[in-house]
């Protein structure tokens, strides 16, 4: 297979991920949404976290409620967990990194919010961290992963919602991944301004 048939079986497997994904991922991107728009509705916020890639689906996620999607609106209370690059390192410098997201969770999170945690394999420890406080502290969990859910399906209650890629290459899940936030803003949107 020549280099110009490798690009197009790409292009072939990540269509043919996406569209298998379509039936499982609709109703919990649907209820997560649901879930978002509660939260901001009464006062609360979106926190979102993730490690490279997923750090910045996290930070897309956020800027996009902060600013818009499609649609003009106000802004929307999120932050990313990802993007203070101060305190990123302060944390894993004085503490470690596997408590990056969790002491900003613990510090900015409330009872009512909701943490958006992106791990393509469901074993960022850093995330699980979060997810642990999280919980402590009343906060749901939306979590986007992919393959199995890893730890952090494990992890999660009855009022959180996973999202979880049926795919096993981290390129199939990460696309998605992006498909999926998109439909988080578009649906976050409709239901707050109707279709």
């Amino acid at each position: 297979m020549d280099l110009t048939e490798y690009i197009h079986q790409s292009f072939v497997d990540s269509a043919q991920t996406i569209l298998e994904a379509a039936e499982p991922l609709a109703e919990p991107i649907a209820l997560a949404a649901g879930h978002m728009v509660q939260a901001l509705l009464n006062d609360g916020k979106i926190l979102a976290c993730g490690n490279g890639g997923s750090a910045a689906d996290a930070h897309l996620f956020a800027s996009t409620m902060i600013n818009r999607f499609e649609r003009e609106r106000p802004g929307l209370a999120a932050i990313s967990l990802t993007s203070a690059t101060a305190t990123l390192t302060s944390i894993a410098n004085d503490y470690d990194f596997g408590l990056v997201f969790a002491r900003q969770v613990a510090a900015l999170g409330g009872p009512g919010d909701v943490l958006l945690a992106i791990s393509t394999s469901g074993s960022s420890r850093n995330v699980l961290e979060a997810v642990r406080v999280a919980h402590e502290k009343e906060i749901s969990v939306v979590a986007l992963t992919g393959r199995d859910g890893g730890d952090l399906a494990e992890m999660l209650n009855e009022e959180d919602v996973l999202i979880c890629v049926p795919a096993e290459t981290t390129a199939r899940i990460r696309e998605t991944h992006l498909l999926a936030i998109h439909c988080l803003c578009d649906s976050i949107d409709n239901l707050l301004l109707g279709t």
